[in-house]
């Protein structure tokens, strides 16, 4: 499916708070390398909302680092050799949109929406259906997100949604205890 973009709005916002996260980010030791912890949680993601695949996604200037990724044993292609990436382009993805919003966003079918149809990661990737919350700490900085995604259209409904909000604070408060052990 193609679109033309210019009579949309741009597939990424503008992210003012860019650098802020970056310093948290920085203070916090967050956002440039896998974590164990962060893949345990994102397996958990998936088991919870039953969802094939699973990011704990911190967001930069020009990219996003998945710290945290699963795949569930369920998911096409789980059982090849590769992995996705940890890495993807800040205009990929609808992470960026959740970080820029401080809101959950639920598209049940992607291509339901013209704004999020034209995204690299539906014809790329497969991309369909997309879950996700922001990570906000303490200071108020959106760090990062959580969130599933499915490669068939899916139905998230209001549990999903605050399912997934509910998993967010409980990273977010791990992240808090792992700031205060220093």
């Amino acid at each position: 499916m193609i679109y033309d973009l210019s009579a949309h709005q741009p597939l990424t916002p503008t992210d003012p708070e860019v650098g802020i996260r970056m310093r948290r980010l920085s203070e916090l030791g967050l956002g440039d390398q896998p974590d164990p912890e962060f893949d345990d949680f994102a397996r958990k993601l998936t088991e919870v909302t039953q969802a094939p695949y699973a990011m704990v996604n911190f967001i930069g200037e020009h990219r996003q680092y998945f710290a945290g990724l699963a795949v569930a044993p369920s998911a096409p292609g789980a059982a090849a050799s590769a992995q996705p990436g940890r890495v993807m382009d800040r205009d990929h993805g609808y992470c960026p949109h959740v970080v820029v919003r401080k809101k959950a966003l639920v598209l049940d079918d992607v291509c339901d929406y013209p704004r999020f149809a034209g995204n690299p990661v539906v014809d790329e990737i497969g991309i369909r259906s997309y879950l996700g919350a922001p990570l906000i700490d303490r200071t108020g900085t959106a760090l990062g997100t959580i969130c599933v995604v499915d490669i068939e259209p899916r139905p998230w409904g209001r549990a999903g949604l605050e399912t997934i909000k509910s998993l967010a604070a409980e990273l977010i408060e791990k992240i808090h205890a792992r700031e205060a052990r220093g």
